[in-house]
């Protein structure tokens, strides 16, 4: 099994292999931030609003941090976006390398790439990939980081 084919750092359980999640994107992958066109214009074939339950969004260096608060009742705003047919691969590995995600665990890891569930406007849930903080980053962010509001990234 690939990093690809399982949720990595909270224990969220795996994926059947070759199952291709939608991606939860909260900061600059978002539509009408800078990454979103450069990493997702013309790969998408859905983006749809979503909320990211237990988690709460804190400020970075012109992008913004997810980090895992599991009972806390917080909530992060974004899209779900699901990958034209085709493009999964390819949009995965230009996601990681984006998110300084060099795999399971390493310690160079600015974010994690887990599967979590995402929910809808009208409650139903979706399992998704997100990029949250890696542990390191996670603990100082909670000591001394710059919550956002209302978790909403284009809103602050």
């Amino acid at each position: 099994m690939t990093s690809a084919d399982r949720p990595e750092g909270h224990g969220e359980g795996t994926i059947p292999p070759g199952e291709e999640l939608p991606f939860f994107v909260y900061g600059t992958l978002r539509p009408g931030e800078v990454n979103h066109d450069l990493f997702l214009r013309g790969r998408t074939a859905a983006e749809e609003p979503a909320r990211l339950p237990d988690a709460a969004l804190y400020e970075g260096p012109g992008y913004p941090y997810a980090v895992d608060r599991p009972g806390s009742g917080s909530a992060i705003a974004g899209e779900l976006v699901t990958p034209v047919p085709g493009a999964y691969g390819e949009l995965l590995l230009a996601l990681d390398l984006l998110e300084e995600y060099a795999g399971p665990g390493h310690p160079a890891n600015i974010y994690d790439r887990t599967a979590r569930e995402a929910l809808r406007p009208d409650g139903t849930p979706v399992r998704a990939w997100v990029y949250l903080a890696a542990p390191p980053l996670a603990h100082r962010l909670a000591r001394s980081g710059t919550p956002i509001p209302g978790g909403d990234w284009l809103r602050r």
